[in-house]
């Protein structure tokens, strides 16, 4: 009698295993999670496909780097948020991209620049907009996350604080390339003349960041901007705005590109996260969601990673420099959607 019992029961306790097995699934389909995970961009727009073959080799390898320094912190045991910050860092010091050196010109022939970094399993972050001599804004923006009991600074005020902290700075001039200077030459001007350098359109609001899930579950999303070409005085894009352009939560982490005025509106960063956690849908699911029907075509791009390891990259425009990695060895360079 007592064994026919315990047997009866099987079916009962296997009914409730599988249960709790669809309650862990939430919002990770196909639980065969990464143990680490990063995906990166530099930028989404009209990114022409006549790019010269050299060029776009040049644009695939710094992905690659950038991937490159990601992985190995988290290979390595690093956190997440070492990792996005290393990897925004590098993407900063390489001129092809509207970030750090390479950053386009203001309307006064300037540059300023914003940046963002968020812890996902605090919700810490840091912000700042406005800087005009620190080398490496996203470094800062962890500063400000760290040690600071704020989480946005602005303009000469975030110049200040950047003053009292260890980072490097630069003249301003640092961040000149001859590229983006005959760009901002083109703007003042109404000179419809089509220049070389034209496949690069899109990146007159181009960013960089970086998404990472790390082995203890962490996640961390980190971006960084030139801002648009030609903006004027004192303009604030997405990036810096926590939620819009960058956010990270126990869900997911996600870094925008795009029309940031756009990005803004529909808050769009943590729309994604607020649509996998409200709707219990999946990561991919969520990004279509916010680029379909939220904003328009040729608005935006996005990288993001969820919890267990799923990373989505989307794009509404012609184009995005992208790349992903996990510890299951899947690696990914892209620019256009069909490669």
């Amino acid at each position: 009698m007592k064994i026919y019992t315990r047997l009866s029961l099987i079916p009962i306790l296997l009914f409730f295993a599988f249960l709790y097995g669809c309650s862990d699934n939430q919002n990770n389909p196909g639980n065969t999670s990464a143990e680490w995970a990063l995906a990166l961009h530099g930028g989404a727009g009209t990114i022409s496909p006549n790019m010269p073959d050299s060029l776009r080799e040049q644009y695939y390898e710094g992905l690659r780097l950038a991937l490159r320094v990601g992985e190995i912190v988290l290979r390595e045991g690093g956190s997440a948020l070492d990792a996005v910050e290393l990897v925004v860092k590098n993407l900063e010091d390489n001129p092809l991209f509207n970030a750090g050196r390479g950053a386009v010109f203001t309307i006064d022939g300037k540059h300023e620049l914003d940046a963002a970094i968020m812890d996902g399993s605090t919700l810490a972050a840091g912000a700042l907009t406005g800087l005009t001599t620190v080398k490496n804004p996203v470094s800062l923006a962890r500063i400000v996350m760290e040690e600071s009991p704020h989480i946005f600074f602005s303009g000469q005020g975030a110049e200040e604080f950047a003053g009292q902290t260890g980072v490097e700075r630069v003249p301003n001039h640092y961040f000149h390339t001859d590229i983006r200077h005959r760009q901002w030459q083109r703007t003042q001007t109404d000179d419809a003349t089509l220049l070389p350098e034209d496949w690069l359109e899109g990146d007159k609001y181009g960013t960089v960041g970086a998404v990472a899930l790390d082995t203890n579950g962490n996640l961390a999303a980190a971006t960084s901007t030139g801002g648009m070409t030609n903006k004027q005085f004192g303009r604030v894009g997405d990036v810096p705005i926590i939620g819009s352009g960058t956010f990270a939560n126990h869900i997911a982490a996600i870094s925008a590109t795009g029309w940031g005025e756009q990005i803004m509106r529909n808050v769009s960063a943590s729309t994604i996260a607020n649509y996998m956690e409200f709707r219990n849908a999946s990561l991919d699911e969520a990004m279509n969601f916010v680029l379909t029907e939220r904003l328009n075509p040729g608005d935006a791009g996005f990288v993001a990673v969820d919890r267990s390891g799923n990373i989505s990259m989307q794009m509404n425009t012609l184009g995005m420099y992208r790349g992903s990695i996990n510890s299951r060895g899947e690696r990914v360079v892209m620019i256009w959607e069909n490669e």
